[in-house]
């Protein structure tokens, strides 16, 4: 009996929760039926309400339109139009008239265009005592009156319910007359009734027994139709305005929302198992999301390449610490900037955004990067290399472009450092060279000479001793023919180096001048945006060609064109200040030389605005192995002003005016002249700076 008495227990209990639970969801079930009843009952009584508003708004305008028509004092003709413009605006209106002070009698009257003539059929005369009575009381209150709606059979075997409108007039003051406005009911609830209100609705006007005078909209009947009815309150007049809804009332399970509860009631416990479970994973995947994270933030700050993230319209979303300290700008300010980006060099900002239009339009990523300058908070620019990829979502889709950027300040210096040190060797090597031909000119001279030496001496002494009969004449001819061949032989070794020195003097070639100023431009423009100089150059139109040692005028070009930059004012390696780019200017200007000497002569100057060259530098400037260097050799200007001469020119230098020195020198054009020119250089002035 135990067991029965708990098995009876639990069953109960179970019994009344089922209870419980049928019980709620009935009761939910019949409050969400009540609930939606009372809101679409609510929601008709709303739009009832509106539709009297829009009503009576619609009238009043109409009063307003049709005061308008007399103003003035209109003549029939122009009534007229007047009144059949205003009938094609307001299809409500079927009719209006004009009528006499005592309203019995209708000066003009015109009908709507969109419908055959309401008073065609039957006449006015069934109507009229309806309006007079209208236009009566309209008088006492100087103001619109309404009569009662009526019936008017129609040709066609259809009908209107139709409302007279009376408005008084007055000319100068006095009474002089009657507008009446016939309004069609059904078109009034048409065109005054708002479109969103009225749509899927039946709105009507009815009697006070319900009898319904003009309809307007159609509902599906069902068992029930949510209903409401408004007043329309006129001077003269009161419709009664109803509102019919095509929702019908909800079912046992309105919007299934019931059904839906009872499934989510049955389903919570179950949710809430499974919530539990989702919420313990995504808690080990957030932790190891956060780790993850944290681990490439870790990774991102000790790298020492700048990371830069950007969208598709290439503006910056992300930049990692090495970045910002790159270019000086804190993650808030690049993250906030828009195209131009901050760091962008002003005179650069039209070629890098044509450049970034061009390869993000065209994707056009190369793997191995590009070279590019930027600029820091501070206004000094420093070259970077560039490599960027597409940044893909995880969803495959590209969102933007992953840039890193490195930093090519100290390459560049360790570029320049080596290529110093090249040319020192190179430099080197050619005194080897020098020293070289030295030690053999030294070694096969010294043996010759020292032969002239011997017989000189011994002539000498015989010469002392011997008489004009001596027979020591024969042996002072053979020594003097001894003297002769080794005399003949030094000249003939010297000749042999000098041909060797010179043996580039068969390597001449007809160049245009500018073809020699652009073969250097390149190291000129390395060297400039190092010193942070502006290079400006300047190419006479038609000039004629110069046959020269392209190799060796070149190189004096070049030799000048670093000389005058050299002695500009020096600026760190982390690059000039933009006022520094301003003030530092070299000019190589080529044109045709006016020059006494016969021929044509073609003029190469190279103009900086250095310190000038000083009067006690000036004497030597020219003397071998004389330098205001460091580590100069002395050579530069000595072989510049060799290779000159040896193509017929002339090398000399200038004060500048405004400060500063002019190196000029000048080459033949078409083919070498006989005479040389010599250019006069001004007294020169102020210290220089270095020169080679």
């Amino acid at each position: 009996m135990s067991w029965l008495l708990r098995g009876w227990r639990r069953w109960s209990l179970w019994t009344l929760l089922v209870g419980l639970v049928a019980t709620l969801l009935v009761t939910l079930v019949w409050l969400a039926g009540r609930y939606e009843a009372e809101q679409l009952q609510a929601k008709i009584e709303r739009d009832a309400a509106e539709a009297v508003s829009d009503v009576r708004l619609g009238f009043t305008r109409n009063v307003q339109s049709l005061q308008a028509l007399h103003a003035g004092d209109p003549s029939f003709s122009s009534w007229r139009e007047q009144a059949a413009l205003l009938l094609q605006q307001h299809r409500e209106l079927l009719r209006l008239e004009w009528r006499n002070s005592t309203g019995n009698t209708n000066l003009a009257f015109v009908d709507s265009p969109f419908r055959q003539p309401v008073f065609e059929r039957l006449g006015r005369a069934n109507a009229l005592p309806d309006v007079l009575r209208a236009c009566s009381a309209a008088l006492r209150a100087s103001g619109p009156a309404y009569a009662p709606s009526y019936y008017v059979a129609q040709i066609d075997s259809l009908g209107l319910e139709v409302m007279e409108l009376c408005l008084p007039l007055a000319t100068s003051g006095r009474h002089s007359g009657y507008l009446v406005a016939t309004y069609s009911l059904a078109d009034t609830l048409a065109e005054l009734v708002g479109k969103q209100v009225a749509r899927g609705q039946e709105v009507s006007f009815t009697e006070a027994d319900g009898t319904r005078l003009a309809i307007a909209g159609s509902v599906k009947r069902g068992s029930r139709i949510f209903t409401a009815q408004q007043l329309l309150d006129l001077p003269g007049n009161t419709l009664l305005l109803r509102m019919d809804s095509w929702r019908g009332p909800p079912e046992i399970f309105p919007n299934f929302l019931s059904a839906l509860v009872t499934l989510l009631s049955i389903a919570l416990i179950t949710v809430v198992i499974l919530l539990g479970k989702d919420i313990r994973r995504r808690t080990r995947a957030e932790r190891d999301l956060g780790d993850a994270l944290a681990f490439r933030k870790a990774m991102e700050d000790s790298l020492v390449t700048g990371l830069r993230a950007r969208d598709l319209q290439g503006r910056i979303s992300y930049v990692n610490p090495a970045f910002c300290q790159m270019v000086g700008f804190s993650a808030p300010e690049l993250l906030a900037s828009s195209i131009p980006a901050p760091y962008w060099p002003p005179e650069l900002i039209d070629e890098y955004q044509q450049r970034q239009a061009i390869r993000l339009s065209a994707n056009l990523l190369p793997r191995e990067g590009f070279e590019s300058v930027f600029m820091r908070k501070d206004g000094t620019r420093f070259p970077v290399l560039i490599i960027e990829a597409p940044l893909i979502n995880a969803v495959g889709e590209q969102t933007g472009w992953m840039s890193a950027l490195l930093d090519m300040s100290e390459q560049r210096r360790i570029e320049e450092l080596s290529r110093t040190s090249q040319d020192r060797l190179q430099a080197t090597a050619r005194l080897a060279t020098v020293g070289e031909m030295a030690s053999l000119l030294s070694h096969e001279l010294n043996q010759p000479l020292a032969a002239i030496s011997s017989y000189a001496i011994g002539s000498n002494n015989l010469l002392q001793d011997a008489t004009n009969s001596s027979p020591v004449y024969a042996d002072v001819r053979t020594a003097l023919q001894r003297i002769a061949e080794q005399a003949e032989r030094a000249g003939k070794i010297i000749k042999s180096v000098h041909n060797f020195v010179r043996r580039r003097d068969q390597a001449r070639e007809a160049v245009q001048p500018e073809a020699l100023l652009q073969a250097i431009l390149p190291l000129v423009a390395l060297q400039a945006r190092k010193l942070g100089v502006q290079v400006q150059t300047q190419v006479a139109p038609d000039l004629p060609s110069t046959v020269c040692d392209r190799t060796m005028v070149e190189q004096v070009l070049l030799n000048l064109a670093r000389n005058g930059m050299q002695a500009m004012p020096q600026h760190s390696l982390a690059g000039p200040t933009p006022a520094a780019w301003r003030q530092n200017r070299l000019l190589i200007h080529i044109q045709m030389a006016k020059l006494a000497a016969p021929g044509q002569w073609l003029e190469f100057s190279v103009h900086d605005n250095g310190q000038g060259i000083a009067p006690d530098v000036a004497e030597q400037l020219f003397t071998p192995f004389f330098t205001t260097k460091a580590e100069g050799m002395g050579l530069g200007l000595s072989l510049c002003r060799t290779v000159i001469e040896q193509h017929g020119g002339s090398l000399s230098h200038a004060p500048a005016p405004g400060g500063g020195t002019v190196f000029r020198f000048t080459l033949p054009a078409g083919t070498p002249p006989v005479a040389a020119p010599h250019l006069i250089a001004s007294p020169p002035e102020s210290p220089h700076g270095t020169l080679t």
